[in-house]
């Protein structure tokens, strides 16, 4: 593009828009839903009673038969242990005078702790596929710890899934290739009457590996919301899976439920997930004060329709050696399931 000349250049003052568009976060699916709607993590431990065997004291009788009268012992805690994240955001003075000034567009400071969390949010959202072991086992759980038959995670919750072999979770070789059959045994591995997969979770390349195995009478494409457990948008959209007006992620559905592309997501990995037995369980960081990071200041990803995500934030500190200020932004708890064998995954797909 050519430059103006000087005759304009110093005569016409600059402008800038009072947005900041993102070009670096996209979508970040599983981590949006359960953050949304964080539950309170309780104690220095949560434990979740998990009954893993039947009471087989039963028998049909007859006149004097004899029972059994010895005692069952047929659950045991899934104990889970808070974790904990944080990022930091520093500013210099300088700036910050300068941007206080009548000419400031947009609040530098309020901008910048928005921008961050969102960041600290896209960071987290890989996490969530992890396997939880990264930086000396420092990091949150993931689903591909979670949704496991015990060989990426011996353990779920300290117990051991060759000792109780009902914590494994359906994890199903798919020999590369995708079929409406395959997703159909996998749905019917995880399920059991009313207890079944919510949300589907996969890459882009295999969401449209999926678009492509339905008729296009099957393509309708309905607003799913960025909140678990919300209701999206019962409009249909247009063939091939465009998406709707208004806010949500576009979703195709399989069984009832919607299946959902998450750059997030690992490569040739179909998740079935059932979010009754899903939920990041949140713990505020002491002496730090809860925020909501959305911010109208940035556009361009996902994170702007995004309110409460559990973060704390460490208030603005004065370091003693330089003009600038610095806090933190925290997230404590951990992503947890206690049931994983309502969870289950079809693995290295990459065609249909």
């Amino acid at each position: 593009m050519a430059a103006l000349g000087a005759r304009v250049t110093t005569t016409t003052q600059d402008k800038l828009l009072p947005k900041v568009v993102d070009t670096i976060l996209n979508s970040n699916v599983l981590a949006t839903r359960v953050l949304s709607k964080a539950q309170k993590f309780s104690g220095e431990r949560m434990k979740f009673p998990v009954k893993v065997s039947k009471n087989s004291t039963g028998t049909s009788f007859a006149g004097f038969d004899t029972f059994s009268t010895a005692a069952t012992d047929n659950r045991v805690n899934a104990e889970f242990v808070p974790k904990f994240y944080q990022i930091t955001v520093a500013l210099p003075l300088d700036e910050l005078s300068a941007n206080a000034t009548e000419d400031g567009v947009i609040n530098l400071a309020k901008l910048e702790m928005a921008s961050t969390a969102q960041d600290m949010a896209d960071d987290i959202g890989s996490l969530f596929y992890g396997d939880g072991t990264g930086n000396g086992g420092k990091d949150f759980l993931g689903l591909e710890a979670i949704v496991d038959d015990a060989t990426n995670a011996a353990t779920i919750g300290t117990l051991s899934r060759s000792t109780y072999t009902t914590l494994k979770s359906t994890v199903t070789a798919s020999s590369g290739t995708l079929s409406l059959a395959k997703m159909s045994t996998l749905y019917n591995a995880a399920s059991s009457g009313a207890q079944t997969p919510t949300l589907g979770l996969c890459t882009e390349a295999l969401f449209a590996l999926y678009e492509s195995l339905l008729q296009p009478q099957e393509r309708i494409s309905k607003d799913v919301s960025v909140m678990k457990g919300g209701r999206g948008s019962n409009s249909m959209g247009k063939e091939g899976g465009s998406h709707i007006g208004g806010t949500g992620f576009t979703g195709l559905y399989f069984k009832g439920f919607p299946i959902l592309a998450d750059e997030k997501a690992t490569a040739g990995v179909l998740y079935f997930i059932n979010e009754d037995f899903l939920d990041f369980y949140a713990l505020p960081m002491a002496m730090t004060e809860s925020i909501k990071y959305r911010s109208q200041d940035i556009e361009g990803n996902d994170y702007s329709e995004v309110q409460g995500l559990g973060f704390s934030w460490s208030g603005w500190i004065k370091p003693t050696n330089s003009a600038s200020i610095v806090g933190h932004i925290y997230l404590g708890g951990e992503l947890i399931s206690a049931n994983p064998k309502r969870h289950a995954k079809l693995t290295g797909v990459t065609s249909i």
